[in-house]
């Protein structure tokens, strides 16, 4: 697989080389909905008219707040066609976190979805001040009431109808502009300070990291790809729609995971390709529908996220069937990407290494002086390569704090390399723990946390949990003259901030752990040793 033309380095550029080599078989297969290659690229040419009648320029940002659909994807490559950079929303986010992406990110135009799951998601937004988001786009919605909207709202097809008026030539002549070095993405990540911070990537950063990732494990054309993980990360946009997309599989998004409808759609659409958390394979193994459909058909499997057992590499392959199971590492900063296992790593290697680093990046350990340990000595995880973010939407401090002067990204987990060259993760330095896949930082949910009324002090830990691999617990010290207790705290919680983010447990204590310098020891947390 290689990379000729320019054009090829943008991911509309993808889109375009895959509907010449493909054509007519099926891109995309959602529901009763299907498109071709050739359609896609069309679909995707008629929402970049629609972006542009929309005022939409090169440089501009496209926020996206929906589940995983055809038409996430169409928005997507149109508004990149048109010269934008997409920013991924949580569909999870409360409105409070959204509106700060949104603001942080002058996103000018927002897709996403009326209701999904109880939620809706516009009415999340009303209290929001939003100064440079010009039309909210609905994707399920037919019609949109004149009243009843804090912002200007349009219907996904009424949106498309107003590039009706734009000249064909127009989205081909803007794809034609496009180049590699063009801003791709702002994905937004949390991190110790408390923030989420957007993480921004290129065009041919993309493109390049997730043609070494296909490669990697394997994927090729004619594969089915049930793409469960979604698509507002990495896992599903990257090295999901977009890997297939480079490789000519077939996209077959799933909004919302329920093991017995996965199973059923593994057997209906004969799906080949399953990546995923380690919970994910747990779940559909425990489900009591296992056996009642046929999943021969499955072929490759991509984990990681979280540690993974070998038992649980060993039951993918004999019971679920898999032919390969591969595992990676990589961070938002790394395009998502750093290390691969190959496929024929044994079962151990799979299950306690990362991989091998991707061609053209660089990895290795570094003790607290920065000098490169020896191999199988722990140290952190530096990287360096062309897949090594932009840098952090503007937040330069943020940015020299992340990578050095000599382009070393220090990612804050702890990690060490064997001889040849297999990198294993044994820690993190960085305050995050990973729930069910998603990167939880305590210093977000604590600052989250203290602006309940009740709350004087908070500190968040991660702790072990059987089936997410780890969870969040709070010690809060109260308000003097507050009654806090510790469900109206978790419901205050489940209604300002993302359903993952929620500690599973609080305890209420006295006083926390600190050292002379007043901060918090955690460690004494993780030990079972809260100051009461």
């Amino acid at each position: 697989m290689t990379l000729q033309d320019a054009d090829e380095l943008t991911i509309p550029g993808i889109l375009a080389r895959a509907a010449r080599r493909h054509g007519e078989a099926t891109a995309v297969e959602d529901g009763s909905f299907t498109l071709s290659f050739a359609g896609l690229e069309a679909a995707s040419l008629e929402a970049a008219a629609a972006f542009v009648a929309a005022g939409v320029r090169p440089g501009d940002r496209v926020a996206i707040w929906a589940p995983n659909q055809a038409a996430w994807i169409i928005a997507a490559i149109g508004a990149q066609t048109a010269g934008a950079a997409i920013i991924p929303l949580n569909t999870r986010l409360k409105g409070r976190e959204a509106g700060d992406i949104l603001r942080r990110g002058r996103a000018r135009v927002l897709l996403t979805v009326d209701e999904f799951l109880g939620t809706r998601y516009p009415e999340l937004l009303d209290a929001e001040d939003l100064p440079d988001l010009a039309l909210t786009v609905l994707f399920d919605a037919a019609t949109v009431p004149e009243t009843g909207r804090a912002r200007q709202t349009q219907a996904w097809r009424d949106f498309l109808e107003r590039g009706r008026g734009i000249p064909h030539d127009e989205p081909l002549r803007l794809r034609a502009t496009l180049r590699g070095q063009d801003l791709a993405d702002i994905m937004f990540t949390s991190g110790t300070t408390g923030r989420p911070k957007g993480v921004m990537s290129a065009h041919e950063q993309n493109v390049r990291a997730f043609t070494a990732w296909s490669e990697s494990v394997g994927l090729r054309r004619g594969d089915r790809y049930l793409i469960v993980n979604p698509f507002f990360h990495a896992f599903g946009y990257k090295a999901g729609w977009l890997a297939c997309l480079i490789t000519g599989a077939r996209i077959s998004p799933l909004a919302v995971f329920d093991a017995g409808a996965a199973l059923a759609r593994i057997e209906r659409e004969r799906i080949t390709v399953l990546p995923g958390p380690p919970t994910l394979f747990q779940t559909l193994l425990a489900h009591e529908a296992l056996g009642r459909h046929d999943i021969s058909s499955l072929r490759l499997a991509v984990t990681g996220a979280a540690t993974v057992p070998p038992s649980l590499i060993e039951k993918m392959l004999s019971v679920l069937g898999f032919e390969t199971v591969v595992t990676g590492y990589g961070l938002t900063e790394s395009m998502g990407i750093v290390t691969m296992c190959r496929p024929g790593d044994s079962v151990e290697r799979i299950a306690l290494t990362c991989g091998v680093p991707i061609p053209g990046v660089e990895v290795r350990c570094v003790d607290e002086q920065g000098r490169t340990v020896a191999r199988g000595e722990p140290g952190e995880v530096l990287v360096r390569g062309y897949n090594v973010m932009r840098g952090y939407l503007d937040d330069p401090v943020a940015t020299a704090e992340t990578v050095d002067p000599d382009g070393w990204l220090h990612t804050g987990d702890v990690g060490v390399l064997d001889a040849e060259g297999y990198l294993r993760i044994t820690d993190r330095r960085k305050d995050m723990y990973i729930a069910g896949g998603f990167n939880c930082y305590p210093a977000e949910i604590e600052k989250i946390m203290a602006a309940h009324p009740g709350v004087a002090q908070v500190a968040v830990i991660g702790i072990p949990d059987p089936r997410l691999g780890e969870v969040g617990q709070a010690f809060v010290i109260r308000r003097t003259g507050t009654a806090l207790d510790e469900a109206g705290l978790l419901a205050w919680c489940r209604d300002n901030m993302a359903n993952y983010k929620v500690p599973r447990r609080i305890e209420f204590v006295d006083a926390l752990p600190t050292n002379a310098a007043g901060k918090v020891q955690k460690f004494a947390l993780r030990g079972g040793q809260p100051a009461a």
